[in-house]
């Protein structure tokens, strides 16, 4: 079955990215690992029932990998737009046979491509160019190939994820895409007016209250 993985927090630096999370969750998110075949960072937490939330920024002393980064770190319009300040961009799905997956569906949702770090490995569905999903709302596909599943070993901070929400002029469009990944059950969709972009907002529980991130 196919589960919710992440959330991701993009950041002009890492630094910048933890701050964030202080300053919005009321919490100090620890250090992750580096990503040497991306050229990026990351700090990790859990969100509870396997979940977890990761702060990722390009790693300054990484050489610049041959193609371009994921989560469309290397765009002109993600680098402004994280230059006013980190941001939720996207969510990552676990799925248990990615290749199944990618096969099964009549949309591009990236090639699957092992990836390692430390202990850890996976395999993720990345498109040529680094894009995101139509720009965020639709997930980068995981499969595992450690177990237990990443998130048992990161902190566990009293924050839980609640709700994620797709905020989307073409509600019934995305909800089709949805459908054909089989993620339909993981998230919310709200309808948007057709002269506003689309976005995401995660609703997560924290030692001091409920907050939604965008």
């Amino acid at each position: 079955m196919n589960r919710l993985d992440h959330i991701v927090i993009a950041a002009e630096s890492l630094q910048q990215g933890v701050d964030y999370i202080q300053q919005t969750l009321g919490v100090d998110i620890p250090k992750g690992g580096f990503h040497r075949t991306m050229g990026t960072y990351n700090h990790l937490m859990q969100l509870g029932n396997e979940a977890y939330l990761e702060v990722i920024a390009i790693d300054p002393a990484a050489a610049a990998p041959p193609q371009p980064r994921w989560f469309a770190l290397d765009e002109a319009v993600m680098r402004t737009a994280l230059a006013s300040g980190p941001r939720l961009i996207t969510w990552v799905m676990n799925t248990p046979d990615i290749h199944q997956l990618t096969a099964n569906i009549d949309f591009d949702i990236g090639t699957p491509t092992p990836l390692s770090r430390d202990s850890l490995s996976w395999e993720i569905a990345l498109t040529d160019d680094g894009r995101l999903l139509n720009g965020g709302l639709l997930p980068y596909c995981i499969q595992w190939h450690s177990q237990p599943h990443p998130s048992n070993g990161m902190a566990d901070l009293d924050c839980t994820l609640k709700e994620l929400t797709l905020h989307h002029n073409r509600p019934q469009w995305l909800a089709d895409r949805l459908a054909a990944l089989d993620a339909t059950h993981l998230v919310k969709i709200e309808t948007l007016p057709d002269d506003t972009a689309p976005y995401l907002t995660a609703t997560i529980q924290t030692p001091s209250g409920i907050i939604t991130l965008r």
